[in-house]
């Protein structure tokens, strides 16, 4: 596992896109495992930048999102699918049928689960997974108590999730109760990981994977395992 401390979150956002860049660089059709929230955020500003400069092109790039919420529309402001095109879809030449993300609208949610995996492995497999780590340590939304062997699944989100959360919403009321996420042996398959944390509660979280210790409580800790992790953090509230 790779550590790389920084200062700023535009110095994590910088470092991340470098990483990103290169993959998509070296193997233009790269398979890219994406995340939401406000931590990459950042590092997608960076990457439009790139490609507006003629230094980036996602033309063959396919994504697979890590989740989406269960019950809201595709189309809703607070979904990620919504939250991917307004920071990076609409504004690089990815093609739209290369675009994944499980769909929290099926009518069939366990069948769900099982094909998001067999896409993966349909393309090949992702190359590159991005990852940011909740307060209690989820990735994805692998809540404290996962198995390590879960695969994509339907996870019921904590009170301190959902709370986190509630900033994309109108209230906490509005915040789905349920996900579908990647599992964590899902995210385990990727041939390489890059996590990136910024801020005073999100590096209590990276004390805790510093660590060592693997245990299903702290569902980060299992990135122990893998041969190829990237850890960039720092900075403070």
């Amino acid at each position: 596992m790779k550590w790389i401390a920084v200062n700023t979150y535009e110095e994590i956002s910088e470092v991340a896109a470098n990483i990103f860049s290169k993959q998509i660089q070296e193997k233009p059709n790269s398979v890219l495992g994406l995340a939401t929230g406000g931590s990459p955020v950042g590092m997608y500003k960076e990457l439009v930048a790139r490609h507006q400069a003629g230094r980036l092109s996602f033309k063959d790039v396919q994504t697979f999102n890590l989740d989406e919420y269960v019950g809201l529309e595709q189309a809703s402001p607070a979904s990620y699918w919504t939250f991917m095109h307004e920071n990076l879809f609409n504004f690089v030449d990815i093609l739209t049928e290369n675009i994944h993300l499980p769909n929290g609208k099926s009518e069939d949610l366990a069948a769900e689960c099982v094909a998001y995996d067999g896409r993966i492995e349909e393309a090949g497999g992702i190359d590159l997974q991005l990852l940011g780590i909740g307060v209690n340590g989820h990735i994805g939304f692998n809540e404290p108590g996962t198995p390590f062997d879960a695969t994509t699944n339907i996870v019921e989100l904590t009170e301190s999730t959902r709370t986190e959360n509630a900033v994309y919403f109108d209230n906490l009321s509005e915040v789905p109760t349920h996900a579908i996420t990647m599992g964590i042996q899902s995210i385990m398959k990727a041939k390489e990981i890059v996590l990136i944390a910024f801020g005073e509660k999100k590096l209590d979280a990276i004390e805790k994977l510093k660590s060592g210790h693997v245990t299903e409580d702290f569902p980060a800790s299992q990135l122990l395992n893998h041969p190829n992790v990237t850890i960039i953090y720092g900075g403070t509230n």
